[in-house]
């Protein structure tokens, strides 16, 4: 190589021009650019030789360059590929300047030079030649290009329009946004955790967003798409939350033109009075009462239940739906429901007024409680009444005789409650808390374990006891329900404690959980040798399974599902339903901590429930005006039993944090729990 020969390097990737000035070394040069900077070049990083007749001088670079510049139109590239790729012709700079240009001037031959070095479509270089790439290749990569084009053009569209929405503007997302905002969603969602997690980060940081899961969630809110108390625990469940358009086509078609009912020969007791006992906001109504007076004077209990299969068949749209949702899940905000609306609320529910199929269960008790006799009867019923959980004690209190059957039914189901408890039930009454959420106020209420509330529980548990009773003799599979025998504290240990809460929570730990199977086992807390639950089909799957098993038997057909079928299915719910319940935990203490953020200035006489270690004065604790318990390091000095007044000194719902404080001592050590 000579002094003043033109020579192209790369310098940090970049393509740079300069002068051979002098030898350094045995093998290396010192080259002079365009700037006067001169830089040490092995042989090996030179990428090309101007060929040229004269030498050049560092301050003739940029000449050379600007004269460069009109001849470096990528387009002829496709042109010289046209002609050279039937042949299979291999080409270099000089050779495709002469193509492009009909002259090989050094500026012609180096830009010919930088259109193919540069070049990712049609020419592949192979050693100091270019071959043209196959058709099918070229028409491959430039497919790849356009793609990536448009994803960098829809990207940029997507932060842009990210920007106005931010900036106060209304947008109309477009479809390819979807994808981004999703990616967003999971990485608020999941965090750590997040599937392809480093193209979200990416995303978010393109919106000056630092690389959290926060500043995701924070983003989605600032742009409407969620909201500040958007339910995380729910978006990292499998849970659906919205129905198909195939599910809502088939529910409609249903309402529209009613499949042919599988019972020809329904019982029509639409002659009697049936009341509904619901709370004010329930939408399905999935039982109903009656009591019926025989002409021999016996009278007789007439529990019925929704009958949602008469609109459904084993292996449907509808059935699979409900399968893969397995319940209706309830949250403070409103329920994600596990059968559409329309039908769930409609022709599904027992409904005032209207006549409803049903699956009536026909119940004789003894003077003692127990059951002497029962039916089960697919039927016709006609809601007389529909009543809430305070109509009923109103009524009860008032002792009206105009409807009689309200004092009776109450009379029955203590009866039945005395019954099982001389059975070896274990009742346990703690307190139950709703937390309702309507816009944006937040509502706790305790229910009380009322006369009417009583009365619909021992309705229902007579009715699974009927259900299980009629399946075990009957060798019909189903899921019945069993409970361990728990070993409860000496009788005088539990005396010892304070009646209520305390002496029920202690108890309450004692109980193993309850269990699911094909077998006949005893249900050690209701005191029950068969049990089933069967009087939620539109909200659980399992009651529905029952359903369709016991119809199909009454009707003398062979089962939908064999054991082995029923077993595998209930594997599977019970992880659907466990997960269900976690949801519906993790959401109420949720807004158990929101509502008490929004009252941290009051008060709250609070209850010490157990220890959980004593040792570090970890405890559990009962508010009582609100039924909320929490885990709390309780003040030196107190036991199980001890009444304290506290006050909530720091509550966040997303964190899932609070601390308590003893208003008597603004210092006391607060707990984060």
């Amino acid at each position: 190589m000579e002094k003043g020969r033109l020579i192209e390097f790369r310098l940090h990737g970049e393509r740079t021009l300069a002068v051979i000035d002098r030898p350094e070394g045995k093998k290396n040069w010192v080259a002079i650019d365009a700037s006067g900077q001169a830089r040490t070049l092995a042989p090996k990083q030179v990428t090309y030789e101007v060929a040229a007749t004269a030498a050049f001088k560092p301050t003739d670079i940029d000449p050379f360059l600007a004269e460069v510049k009109p001849y470096l139109d990528p387009s002829g590239l496709e042109v010289a590929w046209e002609l050279l790729v039937e042949d299979g012709e291999a080409t270099n700079p000089e050779a495709l300047a002469l193509l492009l240009f009909s002259e090989g001037t050094p500026a012609q031959c180096y830009a010919a030079h930088c259109l193919l070095s540069d070049d990712k479509i049609y020419f592949k270089q192979k050693g100091d030649k270019y071959e043209p790439r196959p058709q099918s290749q070229v028409e491959d990569l430039k497919h790849q290009i356009e793609a990536a084009a448009q994803r960098d053009r829809e990207r940029q569209g997507f932060v842009d329009r990210v920007q106005q929405v931010l900036a106060g503007e209304t947008v109309d997302w477009e479809t390819s946004d979807r994808s981004r905002i999703e990616m967003i969603e999971r990485l608020a969602a999941f965090g750590e955790e997040c599937p392809n997690r480093a193209a979200a980060i990416d995303l978010l940081e393109s919106l000056g967003r630092p690389p959290q899961a926060k500043a995701a969630f924070q983003l989605l809110v600032e742009l409407k798409i969620w909201s500040e108390h958007e339910n995380l625990h729910l978006r990292r469940t499998q849970l659906p939350t919205y129905f198909s358009t195939k599910v809502l086509d088939v529910s409609h078609h249903c309402l529209q033109d009613p499949p042919p009912d599988t019972e020809t020969n329904r019982l029509d007791l639409t002659h009697l009075k049936v009341f509904t006992i619901d709370d004010a906001s329930t939408t399905e109504i999935d039982d109903g009462l009656s009591l019926e007076y025989g002409e021999d004077g016996q009278e007789r209990l007439w529990i019925h239940i929704a009958d949602p299969t008469r609109w459904m068949t084993p292996g449907d749209s509808l059935d699979l739906e409900a399968r893969r949702r397995c319940t209706t899940v309830y949250l403070p905000t409103g329920m994600v429901p596990m059968l559409p609306e329309e039908l769930a609320t409609g022709p599904m529910s027992l409904n005032q007024g209207q006549i409803c199929c049903a699956l009536s269960f026909c119940i004789e008790l003894t003077a003692e409680g127990a059951i002497d006799t029962f039916s089960i009867h697919p039927s016709f019923i006609k809601p007389t009444y529909r009543l809430t959980y305070d109509d009923v004690d109103e009524m009860l209190h008032l002792k009206l005789t105009n409807e009689p059957e309200i004092e009776a039914l109450s009379n029955y189901a203590q009866l039945r409650h005395a019954w099982r408890q001389s059975q070896g039930a274990i009742s346990i009454h703690m307190p139950e808390t709703t937390v309702k959420v309507c816009g944006d106020e937040v509502d706790i209420q305790i229910i009380d374990d009322s006369r009417s509330r009583q009365l619909v529980a021992e309705m229902m548990i007579l009715t699974g006891e009927a259900a299980a009773t009629y399946a075990a003799k009957h060798a019909i599979p189903v899921p019945f329900r069993g409970q361990p025998q728990p070993e409860l504290p000496p009788e005088e240990e539990l005396l010892r404690l304070p009646p209520g809460p305390v002496r029920a929570c202690a108890l309450r730990r004692c109980m193993p959980r309850s269990e699911v199977g094909l077998f006949v086992t005893r249900h050690a807390s209701l005191g029950l040798d068969h049990y089933t639950q069967v009087t939620s089909p539109i909200r659980r799957y399992a009651d529905l399974l029952t359903h369709f098993q016991l119809k199909a038997h009454l009707r003398g057909e062979a089962l939908p599902f064999s054991a082995d079928e029923l077993k595998q299915i209930l594997l599977s719910l019970g992880s659907a339903v466990k997960e269900a319940n976690l949801v519906e935990r993790q959401t109420n203490r949720y807004w158990s901590i929101e509502y008490l953020r929004r009252h941290a200035n009051e008060v709250w006489p609070t209850l010490v429930l157990r220890w959980i270690r004593e040792d570090e004065n970890l405890g559990s604790i009962l508010l009582e005006d609100l039924g909320l318990e929490f885990v709390w390091r309780i003040p030196r000095g107190l036991t199980p039993g001890d009444r304290i007044q506290v006050r909530v000194a720091h509550a966040d719902p997303r964190e899932d944090t609070i601390h308590f404080q003893p208003v008597e001592s603004d210092t006391a050590q607060a707990l984060e729990v």
